[in-house]
């Protein structure tokens, strides 16, 4: 795994242990942040129709994908306690880009608050938790 690899999932946050659920995932998507994050947890992505409760949802979302509001509603159900949305979105400039009045208008319907943005390559990150809760 590269140096930048590794660099994904601490910068997310992710560490080996916790449990994450992918969505949105397509060929789109950049591999590598996937990856980085399957390497440090060392097992896979738990599968998109779980019961488990989760610590980490990383959810991959475009423009074209719908509703933000419900995307996220739906990224929060299997979320456990003080857990944690990662919404990816590409950057700006790319395709399927939403503007960061959008993320931040849709978090707040959905009841959550941003507490870290960061690039990922070509796509933007954005650390969602619940209201109240403002850990990384």
């Amino acid at each position: 795994m590269t140096t930048q690899q590794e660099d994904y999932a601490r910068r997310l946050g992710i560490t080996e242990g916790q449990i994450v659920l992918e969505q949105g995932w397509d060929e789109d998507c950049e591999a590598a942040i996937s990856e980085s994050i399957e390497d440090v947890l060392g097992d896979d992505f738990l599968e998109e129709e779980t019961d488990d409760l989760v610590d980490v949802v990383l959810l991959w979302w475009r423009e074209s994908d719908g509703d933000l509001v419900d995307g996220l509603v739906d990224a929060v159900r299997p979320l456990g306690d003080n857990g944690r949305v990662w919404l990816l979105t590409p950057g700006t400039g790319q395709a399927g880009e939403l503007s960061p009045g959008e993320i931040s208008e849709s978090a707040q319907l959905a009841g959550l608050v941003q507490t870290t943005a960061d690039r990922l390559g070509n796509w933007q990150g954005s650390c969602l938790v619940a209201r109240g809760y403002t850990k990384k």
